[in-house]
């Protein structure tokens, strides 16, 4: 027989189980070179492997870093993305490409939401539409307003 405490526990296991957010950003290189990056802050999150963020995933960028990449991008194609549960309408998550000097187009790149979102942007010219060129291009932001949303980044695709 179950003592109370064990029923308790496993309840309250089961609700924040069910309530656990999650968010996996993949890389898909096509170019045949580079190494994939994805940074938050100071920190590498990951060198092309998939990576999973149990909770919000906030400000991260990724781009390929194929030689003349900076630590946080300069110089090369970026996409920037936070990625979490909405918590109100619009507040969800939100990823960009971003072409804003010191940033500079050095590879074709592109993303898409999965896990509850079809968005995407791909950015294959130094001239995309689909890229931020300056910080009031707010247009391009691509939102996505479902839990527990993925992304997956293409480089040369």
């Amino acid at each position: 027989m179950f003592s109370f405490k064990t029923i308790a526990f496993a309840l309250i296991a089961a609700v924040v189980g069910a309530n656990a957010e999650s968010h996996t950003v993949n890389f898909n290189n096509k170019c045949g070179k580079g190494t994939p990056m994805l940074i938050q802050g100071p920190n590498v999150l990951s060198t092309g492997k998939p990576f999973t963020s149990n909770g919000p995933l906030i400000s991260a960028i990724a781009y390929l870093q194929t030689g003349p990449c900076l630590f946080n991008g300069e110089k090369c194609t970026l996409v920037e993305t936070t990625l979490r549960n909405p918590t109100s309408p619009g507040s969800g998550s939100s990823s960009d490409i971003s072409l804003i000097p010191p940033h500079a187009f050095n590879v074709a790149a592109g993303f898409n939401y999965n896990n509850g979102c079809s968005g995407h942007a791909d950015c294959t010219s130094a001239s995309c539409p689909q890229a931020f060129h300056q910080p009031n291009d707010t247009q391009v932001q691509v939102p996505c307003q479902a839990n527990n949303a993925g992304l997956t980044i293409t480089f040369c695709g």
